[in-house]
């Protein structure tokens, strides 16, 4: 679900522009296209063998993280969060990830590879450290218990 919304590039192919609200980081990249994603997963939840509370939450979530990293990144248009009410695209102020190529050719190469280093150093190590405290305090928890 979290790749879910750079499928937008395809747009491309069928002459829409980047800055067009069904363009790249326009509608499937905001709140609705999030909540409407996980909505549709919660419809699967017998065949996903969880809740339907839960698959929307995760889902959506995890659809919506999406634009958010995006809205970290140094370059492109922004993020059209809050469509279909308002297509203006939006930036975080705070900038740090290296905004990602558009293509594979472009993809391997210096600003891909910048682009990998700064997602490593600002999305996946955080996420790791993340990862690890509430691991650990899981398993402190558990030995107080017992």
């Amino acid at each position: 679900a979290s790749i879910l919304p750079d499928l937008d590039v395809v747009a491309f192919k069928f002459g829409i522009p980047y800055h067009s609200e069904y363009g790249h980081r326009g509608f499937s990249h905001s709140i609705t296209f999030a909540l409407l994603t996980g909505l549709l997963a919660s419809l699967f939840s017998a065949q996903l063998q969880a809740g339907r509370w839960l698959i929307f939450v995760t889902i959506s979530l995890s659809t919506l993280s999406h634009g958010l990293l995006d809205a970290f990144t140094n370059g492109g248009l922004g993020v059209a969060f809050f469509w279909p009410f308002d297509a203006e695209r939006y930036f975080l102020p705070w900038r740090p990830i290296q905004v990602s190529p558009i293509g594979v050719s472009r993809f391997f190469s210096e600003w891909g590879l910048r682009t990998l280093l700064s997602e490593l150093l600002f999305v996946w190590l955080p996420s790791l450290v993340v990862a690890m405290a509430l691991l650990f305090m899981q398993r402190v928890r558990q030995r107080t218990v017992r």
